[in-house]
């Protein structure tokens, strides 16, 4: 009985991890896109003036940008965290 739980929890643990991946997926290609497209065109129909426009294309092509470079930005705050803590060698003791 008890193996039978971890293998039903295995297989949900999988699946779950599984929807999880598509849903990031389909949140960073196509809702993040979605909605920067979307503030862009209210922020342009309700001010009706090409300057808060031109900033809100801006904003979000930052905001685009950033969402879809994920992975580097990870990698980037990793290697910040690695210097900060003073490279790869491990001191022990006070410092």
């Amino acid at each position: 009985m008890h193996t039978a739980s971890v293998t039903l929890a295995a297989g949900w643990i999988g699946t779950l991890s599984g929807f999880g991946t598509d849903l990031k997926g389909l949140i960073f290609n196509i809702g993040i896109p979605v909605l920067c497209g979307f503030f862009v065109l209210v922020v342009g129909v309700r001010t009706k003036a090409p300057g808060p426009t031109i900033m809100a294309v801006i904003f979000a092509a930052v905001v685009w940008g950033l969402s879809a470079n994920m992975a580097a930005l990870k990698d980037k705050t990793s290697e910040d965290i690695t210097h900060y803590d003073g490279g790869t060698t491990v001191r022990r003791g006070d410092q």
